[in-house]
């Protein structure tokens, strides 16, 4: 086998380095903190109503701009080129 195949076979592997591995990893878990903001405000008694619980600030606003922020980190993640 000559040197520029054997090069070519090293390259061959995963389309991802460590770092962008470990970016989507970071990713993940910031659009997990998104939906673990989103989740409660379920109340013990099903006729009582608690507009406040459902429809605070957390879960309407900072949840979904974590979410959107995590999936925007993903594609960085995926498009950043290595240092190599």
């Amino acid at each position: 086998m000559s040197k520029k195949n054997e090069k070519q076979a090293e390259k061959a592997g995963f389309a991802l380095g460590k770092e962008n591995l470990r970016l989507l990893i970071i990713g993940m878990a910031i659009i997990l903190l998104g939906f673990v903001l989103m989740v409660g405000g379920a109340s013990d008694d099903p006729n009582v109503f608690n507009g406040d619980e459902i429809f605070s600030f957390r879960r309407i606003t900072l949840a979904p701009i974590i979410v959107l922020a995590g999936f925007i980190f993903e594609i960085w993640a995926i498009m950043k080129k290595p240092k190599e």
